[in-house]
């Protein structure tokens, strides 16, 4: 491109117009009819090929911000070569033209630097397609349910009903955790419970509570042991799968349930202590 620069010389610019003005009054009827069919012909196979290209991603199925982005792009470049053709019969030398197009072009990129930096990610995440809508996912800093996928920005609907626009150049360029891809999820939970209670007592408590859960899979089997002698308790891990939809359900159930069941059976959750001891200086 700077080779096209830097050979873009007055002379050049001159003789462009020289040629441009001698075919206008060359022109006649012929000339005029030739152009019309030729720009006719390129019109029509613009056409043939968009509809093709159409076609083809619709039996691929490729997501529809994609297909928009492709055909649009296509297009472009149809008419530009669609233009060529009629400048090159016209007689405007091609070598100015494509160093006038990559002034133009270095001209455009560097105006819009940020804007394709968020295009080349939205096209990254079209085509890998980490996500769909529908999903909850985390991506680019923010958690919540894709809303739409676009080329530039991705739309996500947080907990609390806020639509949040993530530039797609960020997304891409981080971690992306999808909640909702997998069949199942898991439950991950943590109790504590007083060092004066019996360890299997405990144990059976909060096993019982996760076993009769109505949402909670009998197979992975639920995990419930002893993870932690803390300072003032003893820590129980709990591991429950249920289906991803179900999860948040699954979760604040066990979390009240396992607390009622504590109350039943008398088995304390004790508080942060402190022992104080007073140095008498005497």
């Amino acid at each position: 491109m700077l080779t096209n620069l830097t050979n873009l010389t007055p002379e050049d610019a001159e003789e462009t117009i020289q040629t441009v003005t001698g075919f206008f009054n060359d022109l006649n009827l012929k000339k005029i009819v030739t152009i019309v069919v030729l720009f006719a012909a390129c019109m029509v196979a613009m056409k043939v090929i968009l509809r093709l290209v159409d076609k083809t991603f619709q039996r691929m199925e490729i997501e529809k911000g994609l297909h928009t982005f492709i055909h649009a792009a296509l297009r472009v470049i149809l008419w530009l070569i669609t233009i060529c053709i009629v400048l090159d019969y016209v007689g405007v030398p091609m070598t100015s033209l494509v160093a006038v197009l990559s002034v133009l072009g270095l001209a455009v990129s560097l105006a819009i630097q940020g804007t394709l930096s968020n295009l080349a990610g939205g096209i990254q995440v079209l085509v890998s397609q980490p996500f769909k809508a529908g999903d909850y996912v985390e991506a680019g800093g923010v958690g919540g349910t894709v809303v739409e996928v676009g080329l530039a920005y991705t739309k996500l609907a947080t907990v609390d009903n806020k639509v949040i626009s993530v530039p797609n150049g960020q997304i891409s360029s981080e971690k992306i955790t999808n909640y909702t891809t997998a069949q199942n999820r898991r439950v991950d939970l943590k109790f504590d419970a007083d060092y004066s209670h019996p360890l299997e007592q405990v144990v059976n408590c909060i096993r019982r509570v996760v076993e009769e859960h109505p949402k909670v899979l009998s197979d992975p089997e639920p995990f419930v042991r002893t993870s932690a002698y803390k300072d003032s308790s003893i820590e129980y891990t709990v591991r429950a799968w249920c289906a991803t939809e179900d999860y948040w359900d699954v979760y604040y159930d066990l979390v009240e349930q396992v607390k009622y069941a504590f109350d039943r059976e008398g088995i304390q959750i004790p508080f942060g202590r402190l022992d104080v001891h007073i140095i008498d200086p005497k």
